[in-house]
């Protein structure tokens, strides 16, 4: 049974496969900390306390004592063997290859860690004096003024905590600005049906009407469907390029020239930089704000749902409405400067996540401007030698025409009519084969849409071992892609049970 797994997993295919069986798996699930519990162990050996000791009742009210939480009770080894062997179960970029499409999962240098755990900046404290942080004050203005230069702006915040976070403070400055020029009517965003979800989202947030403007059949904005939804009231175009199909807006001054025309602004999602870095920028292209992704451009670690960093940037006319502080050379030292009139206000507590910034900055110092532009060309040099090994192969399509960019958006629609194997089924089977699966059915206006992005840490074996591990699951038996993943911790799930009866809590 275990040959005959092994036969039907990589058959032709030059990668290295090692398959458990679903029964193996089921026996490895890993016990929560609770089930590995047992009474009377503890993590910690303290010595006997030496000083008086109030009772409880005198430092916390009776009413507020909570005597029976049931805490697990390990030892140290108990708790880093549970969390060292969960972390082996996932997959990430420091253990394989990771072309999540629109995400863009750069792999993290370590010498950029290493810096930012430097004691001299990982000691400092948000409180401390101006007079005190001189050096990590200098750091952040340096870091403004790259990220104008690489992006052709003026004016620079570090503020934002995320590019979700960049968007709304740039609505944010775009709004500010019409209201400042007395035109409080201009309620409406325009915003191509490729975009990323988080740009109608963030639009609507700050409280715009969000109006979808339709792609051509080159999978470019639609010049004309643009001109017939400008009009007074809108206040903003916000657009990404390279697009979300990985394509070069060739007729950006077009669109940026039109929405000047009717008095919009135009937003640049700046999602997509690392296609462009010293090749091209955004500023020199007619936008007037962008927002930077610095994990997904200057390679700092993805949030996960921590610390990240989308600062903005914007032409001279906007810098006014910029969130305070800003940081301003006061002569002989930088200080914070509050008097911002215009200003829509502070965003976040302090200025920007530090460790992040650093991060990305020291990413840049390395590169210089030389490095910075290889890596563009590299990505896009990858991510075009990964399409033409798959395009055309096993009935996947390219809805619309390359070369791409940095990323490159297929469609198994005709896979899954000839042999009923989804998008979704083949993204699961990758997970066999060592692989983590691209974005699936993104962008929404691909049918089985297959979204990948090899960025350009990857080198040509590990792009030849990714494509034939694609193209041996086009020709596998449809049955066992429906099954994946065989050789997961956790296989195949019922989706239409989980939507209908979802485990909330444990």
């Amino acid at each position: 049974m275990q040959r005959a797994y092994s036969a039907a997993l990589c058959p032709g295919a030059r990668v290295e496969c090692t398959l458990r069986l679903p029964e193996m798996v089921r026996k490895t699930v890993e016990p929560t900390l609770a089930e590995l519990s047992s009474a009377g162990r503890t993590g910690a050996s303290l010595p006997d306390c030496d000083v008086p000791v109030k009772p409880l009742d005198e430092l916390i009210p009776s009413g507020l004592q909570r005597r029976d939480l049931p805490l697990p009770e390990l030892s140290e080894p108990d708790v880093v063997r549970h969390f060292t062997r969960l972390s082996q179960r996932n997959v990430g970029v420091d253990t394989h290859f990771y072309p999540l499409g629109s995400c863009t999962m750069k792999y993290n240098p370590k010498v950029n860690e290493d810096m930012a755990s430097n004691p001299g900046f990982a000691g400092l404290h948000p409180y401390q004096p101006v007079g005190m942080v001189q050096g990590a004050m200098r750091v952040l203005a340096r870091l403004e003024r790259m990220l104008c230069e690489i992006g052709g702006m003026d004016a620079a915040t570090l503020q934002p905590s995320a590019g979700a976070l960049g968007e709304f403070v740039g609505l944010m400055v775009i709004r500010a600005y019409h209201l400042d020029r007395g035109e409080g009517t201009r309620t409406a965003v325009l915003v191509p049906d490729s975009s990323h979800g988080t740009n109608p989202a963030t639009a609507a947030r700050c409280g715009f009407q969000v109006v979808k403007v339709a792609s051509d059949e080159r999978g470019r904005v639609d010049i004309a469907d643009l001109e017939r939804h400008l009009d007074d009231r809108t206040a903003a175009v916000m657009i990404t390029n390279p697009n979300t199909l990985g394509l070069f807006e060739d007729r950006i001054h077009e669109v940026c020239a039109l929405a000047h025309s009717r008095g919009a602004q135009v937003y640049c999602d700046g999602a997509n930089m690392n296609a462009i870095l010293g090749v091209a920028r955004p500023g020199d292209m007619g936008f007037d704000v962008m927002h930077f992704n610095m994990h997904k451009t200057f390679s700092t670690p993805h949030g996960g749902g921590g610390p990240g960093a989308g600062p903005v940037a914007v032409k001279a006319h906007l810098e006014p409405y910029l969130p305070v502080p800003r940081i301003r050379d006061a002569g002989r030292r930088l200080c914070w400067d509050w008097d911002r009139p215009k200003s829509i206000g502070q965003v976040h507590p302090y200025y920007g996540n530090f460790a992040v910034l650093l991060r990305a900055y020291c990413y840049i110092r390395q590169l210089g401007a030389a490095g910075l532009r290889q890596v563009a060309e590299d990505a896009v040099l990858n991510a075009n030698y990964l399409l033409s090994r798959l395009v055309g192969h096993g009935g996947l399509t390219l809805p619309y025409p390359g070369p791409c960019m940095h990323e490159f958006v297929l469609s198994a629609s005709e896979h899954k009519k000839a042999v009923g194997v989804r998008t979704a089924d083949i993204a699961k089977r990758l997970l066999d084969y060592g692989f983590h699966p691209p974005t699936v059915y993104f962008p929404l206006i691909v049918e089985e849409a297959l979204m990948v992005e090899p960025t350009e840490t990857a080198d040509k074996q590990t792009l030849d071992a990714f494509a034939d591990a694609v193209l041996a699951i086009l020709e596998e038996d449809p049955e066992l892609v429906r099954g994946a993943p065989h050789a997961a911790p956790v296989g195949r799930v019922d989706e239409v049970k989980a939507a209908r009866e979802p485990v909330l809590r444990w």
